[in-house]
């Protein structure tokens, strides 16, 4: 039977193996010790805080072992556990609470004052505290796991039973919960070893947030399954990952285009020894190819990976070769994975064409929780996931995104692509980041609107920046407008938040 119990069944073959290096504390921890502090939570779940199979258990939790402890833990439980974005506030968490109808939340005791202010609003039953620093009255994770409870072992569940509900960032409305079941969570891990060709020997640096499905999906759960070890970062400092990524002769390391830029910035970029990593894997945002030579001139590999949530993080895999013969490209889709491009009218396009991106396939997951409607409409009857992303597919097979369909704004007629303008602006050594948005205007319908962020030390005016671009893009692709900011507003996966920006620009008169 397929389930995501991962732990579990590598526990079973290489329990003696190290599984995971937290770097806050220095432990290491092998896989059958980890296995048994899950089976220990479990028992705690299901004995001592009385949540039946199928209900929801809330995680506000911290990069730390005790993470992996819980969701583990509620996985063997059948319990299903919600990963709370530690970022949101107070607001924000109690409308995510309620939609799941979490009945327990464990919480870090790093966010003990974000818990009390949720406390009198928010319909929990119990409240945990991973620390001593709990609000007074609340449970403790120190009392629960001294208590007589027995470990509870892995529970038959069925393959599509839903194992976490994860709630998307909500760039473009409210969060809606989507529902992975077991399957989706072990295939993730069988596909992904076998079409990124990871091994056991592998060892992977994690510094993005493990509430989020790239933390847990790539490469938390894979490096489970293939056996291999995760060094644990509390939170992404580049100094810190350059060090570890070298100390821990880490092989292979996921990261988003914003903190590769960050890393090539960072002086250890030039000076640490690269000789044990295979290579390197950017998602979450499209991955300038200026930025895959900058790479490669220093004798690494960055890889563009492609994934969504809703069906599954990782969905695409190339070779070391492919990513230098094809930059842009995030490669081939997985085995096992159809992955077709359509118009508007659900026709297939032409080879080289644009269309709205469709996956299908056992890594697609169950749908949004108690909304019909948002589930109609991304998935349609033929078990097609729609992604909202635009993509072309070259003659030999290999995919590039253009951007989301609702990022997508036409000109006079013409549409317009704003990850394309905003590959083109960071070959620019004065620029450290950007966004193109696309804003109302009387005459062409929509323009663009560029809103940049300088390198230290560096700038160059707006028309300066409007000649450079013409000369490497078509006029009509030109941002009308250029703005300077000193950040970009981002999720904490770094997705730019461009409804942000477009309400700045109409503030500002626009």
């Amino acid at each position: 039977m397929m389930h995501g119990d991962i732990l579990g069944e590598r526990t079973r073959l290489t329990p003696d193996a190290e599984a995971l290096l937290e770097l806050k504390t220095g432990q290491h921890f092998s896989y059958g010790e980890l296995n048994s502090r899950a089976m220990k939570w479990a028992g705690i779940l299901r004995h001592t805080l009385s949540l039946e199979k199928g209900e929801r258990l809330g995680l506000l939790c911290g990069n730390r072992v005790e993470f992996l402890d819980v969701f583990f833990g509620a996985i063997k439980a059948g319990v299903v556990v919600v990963p709370l974005n530690t970022h949101l506030a107070a607001r924000e968490l109690e409308e995510i609470i309620r939609d799941a109808t979490v009945r327990t939340l464990v919480y870090d005791g790093e966010f003990s004052g974000i818990v009390r202010e949720m406390r009198q609003q928010t319909p929990v039953e119990s409240w945990v505290s991973l620390d001593e620093s709990a609000v007074p009255g609340d449970k403790t994770a120190d009392v629960l796991l001294n208590s007589d409870v027995p470990p509870y072992p892995f529970q038959k569940i069925k393959p599509d039973d839903v194992c976490t509900l994860l709630y998307t960032s909500g760039t473009t409305g409210s969060p809606k919960g989507v529902m992975i079941p077991h399957q989706m969570v072990a295939w993730n891990g069988y596909n992904t070893v076998a079409c990124w060709q990871l091994r056991s020997d592998d060892v992977s640096s994690i510094f993005t947030p493990l509430y989020h499905a790239g933390g847990l999906g790539a490469f938390l759960i894979p490096i489970f399954t293939i056996g291999g070890r995760i060094v644990l970062h509390t939170r992404f400092d580049s100094e810190e990952v350059w060090n570890t990524i070298e100390e821990g002769k880490c092989t292979v390391v996921l990261g988003v285009p914003a903190i590769w830029k960050m890393l090539a910035e960072s002086p250890g970029f030039e000076k640490i020894d690269i000789s044990h990593i295979r290579w390197l894997i950017s998602g979450g945002a499209p991955l300038p190819p200026s930025l895959v030579e900058l790479y490669r001139k220093r004798g690494l590999v960055l890889r563009q990976g492609y994934g969504l949530t809703e069906a599954g993080v990782n969905c695409f895999a190339m070779t070391d070769r492919d990513a230098w013969e094809h930059p842009g490209s995030i490669g081939k889709p997985m085995m096992f994975t159809e992955a077709i491009l359509v118009t508007e009218n659900g026709e297939e396009v032409e080879p080289g064409e644009v269309g709205e991106l469709l996956l299908r396939g056992p890594h697609v997951s169950a749908g949004y929780w108690h909304n019909p409607d948002a589930t109609a409409e991304a998935y349609d009857p033929a078990g097609f996931f729609h992604t909202g992303d635009l993509a072309k597919c070259d003659k030999d097979g290999f995919f590039y995104i253009s951007g989301r369909r609702k990022e997508m704004f036409i000109s006079g007629g013409v549409n317009i692509y704003p990850a394309e303008i905003e590959a083109v602006l960071t070959q620019h050594p004065a620029i450290l980041d950007c966004a193109v948005v696309g804003v109302p205007h009387e005459k062409w319908g929509e323009v663009g609107v560029a809103f940049l962020v300088f390198a230290d030390r560096m700038e160059i005016l707006p028309a300066e920046m409007i000649k450079w671009l013409e000369k490497r893009i078509a006029r009509y692709k030109v941002p009308k407008h250029i703005f300077i900011l000193d950040r970009l507003p981002r999720t904490a996966y770094g997705k730019v938040l461009r409804a942000d920006l477009i309400k700045w620009f109409s503030k500002q008169g626009g």
